[in-house]
């Protein structure tokens, strides 16, 4: 069914389509309205908006009701009625997979991830299909990344950046890191100060050990502006540094997106250092031409328009 507009392209409006359809099915906008929930005024003005939309009248009133007019109503109705089956029958078909849906999901990424990007995705995702068991590996990025080409892993989300990779398929990022430096009430006297770089280095700092993506993403940045910071503690996890940082150990460097509770709790604050961060990301990762089953791509589908093809 083609509805010609004058500027740009057709838009069709199913709603409307749905609401003549129950009209012509009920002959009458009072049993049309009641099976729609909805008013009968709603009703009637649906009908109006289409009929100005294909430029015909639908429906003719008589004594008993609704009557669809010869010349455009009845022709309408029959296509109509045989998309509105189709879609009953896809609605149908969906909800059979997702009562039907088996199987294992195996997700991998850090622990950072799981808790702060990924926990309600994967809430989301078992509650839609509680028959596909999941499996969570959690690990470093780059073992996430053998896991993958060792099909160990079905999909996992990665820091970025990575290096290229023939064997895996990394698609676009799913989450925008900022990382910021933040501290406690112990260094309340820097919450309003412009800082650099070298003025960092006279405070104890608090950052990620050694061959992670957040280091060694800190010292690339500090390396092109000809510092280098030595941390006074190293950790292994992002809530242990927040822990410190809010007990006066010393000033963290972390992804805003993962101190934003105890940020807006006012338990830490952000550091005003000039230059910031560079940004960084999240990335979804399958193996290189992997066979997506229903599963994996009802997952990925979450993080998109509805649609894998979008992300990979």
């Amino acid at each position: 069914m083609k509805i010609e507009q004058k500027n740009g392209p057709a838009v069709i409006n199913l709603d409307l389509y749905r609401v003549f359809y129950i009209v012509a099915r009920c002959g009458s906008l009072t049993k049309a309205a009641d099976e729609l929930f909805i008013s009968q005024p709603a009703v009637s003005q649906a009908i109006r908006q289409l009929e100005a939309q294909l430029g015909t009248p639908l429906f003719n009133r008589v004594r008993k009701g609704m009557k669809l007019t010869a010349q455009g109503g009845e022709i309408v109705y029959k296509d109509v009625e045989k998309a509105m089956k189709l879609l009953s029958g896809v609605e149908e078909k969906l909800a059979e997979i997702r009562e039907t849906a088996s199987g294992t999901l195996r997700i991998g990424a850090s622990a950072s991830i799981f808790q702060y990007v990924l926990s309600s995705k994967i809430v989301e995702f078992r509650n839609c299909y509680p028959q596909i068991k999941i499996e969570l590996i959690s690990d470093v990025s780059p073992k996430i990344i053998e896991c993958l080409k060792t099909d160990r892993c079905d999909v996992g989300f990665l820091n970025l950046p990575i290096d290229d990779d023939d064997e895996i398929l990394l698609g676009k990022p799913i989450q925008i890191l900022h990382d910021v430096f933040i501290a406690g009430k112990a260094f309340s006297e820097l919450r309003d100060r412009e800082l650099s770089l070298g003025d960092i280095q006279q405070y104890p700092l608090l950052l990620m050990k050694e061959h992670t993506v957040a280091r060694a993403s800190f010292d690339t940045f500090c390396r092109s502006f000809g510092v280098k910071i030595a941390p006074s503690v190293e950790v292994d996890s992002w809530d242990f540094m927040k822990r410190l940082v809010t007990d006066g150990m010393g000033i963290g460097c972390i992804p805003r997106e993962y101190a934003q509770r105890r940020l807006s709790e006012g338990l830490l604050y952000e550091l005003n250092v000039q230059p910031t961060m560079p940004l960084r990301s999240i990335g979804m990762a399958v193996p290189q031409n992997s066979n997506m089953q229903f599963a994996l791509r009802a997952f990925i589908d979450l993080f998109g328009s509805g649609r894998s093809s979008d992300l990979f």
